[in-house]
């Protein structure tokens, strides 16, 4: 299978070692990996911004980019949401009925990494080894606009060596919310202090997650309080092998 591989703007400025991992675990699985060059944001920061405008012609370019992909793979549950949940509404508001037409036909060709992996691979091992306790933080858009339930935990429950802890109150946000953690920061450091308690009552080592946003807000708050522990995409464990680890 011919794989489409969206990084996101987020990923590629910030975490290139995600989209590695992405590519590593999808090749290791017998996938072929392409990047498309031309690609660029999905459009987010500007729809919650509200930037309309520029937030479709974005839709355009990601659909000019990616039409006729067989499979999209964004490890990104945020701006899988996006092109899911937004770029139809977008499209047609912005009264186009040949962008919304090809909006429609490619976004059941978009998946969130996990969701990739179990719903269209139909695997829940992946050939992983981390040797490490993990809690998983599930972010507000896996849990409420792709609903992907328990998909990343039934991956995590599969790595060999690794202990999965339980997140008290996991359905509660982190408070990063994109431009609403530079809006509301007081409230988003409210929030962020109860997400890092129940983190650290946990006793993992490792916070993950399928989101870098999340793990970013996260993680910079572990470190500023110096906790030792860490934040590591969902990706780069299932990444991790018994070779590497040697």
């Amino acid at each position: 299978m011919k794989i489409s591989l969206f990084i996101t703007c987020f990923n590629d400025a910030l975490f290139p070692q995600t989209g590695q991992a992405v590519v590593n675990v999808l090749e290791r699985l017998g996938c072929e990996v392409e990047f498309r060059e031309a690609q660029t944001c999905c459009g987010q920061m500007h729809h919650n911004s509200g930037y309309q405008k520029e937030a479709i012609d974005l839709v355009r370019r990601f659909v000019e980019v990616f039409e006729g992909a067989e499979a999209i793979v964004v490890p990104s549950t945020s701006c899988t949401a996006m092109i899911r949940s937004q770029y139809p509404r977008l499209a047609k508001a912005a009264g186009g009925e040949a962008l919304a037409a090809r909006v429609e036909a490619i976004a059941p060709r978009v998946f969130e990494f996990s969701e990739f992996l179990i719903d269209r691979l139909g695997l829940e091992d992946v050939g992983a080894y981390y040797p490490h306790k993990v809690v998983y933080h599930s972010s507000c858009n896996s849990l409420r606009a792709l609903k992907l339930g328990d998909r990343a935990l039934r991956l995590l429950r599969n790595v060999k060596g690794l202990e999965l802890v339980e997140l008290a109150r996991a359905e509660e946000c982190c408070g990063f919310g994109g431009t609403f953690a530079v809006k509301n920061a007081e409230t988003s450091t409210a929030m962020l202090t109860d997400k890092m308690r129940h983190v650290l009552d946990s006793g993992a080592e490792i916070c993950t997650a399928g989101d870098n946003s999340c793990l970013m807000h996260i993680g910079g708050g572990l470190s500023r309080q110096q906790t030792g522990v860490r934040t590591v995409h969902l990706a780069e464990i299932l990444a991790s092998t018994d070779q590497a680890a040697s």
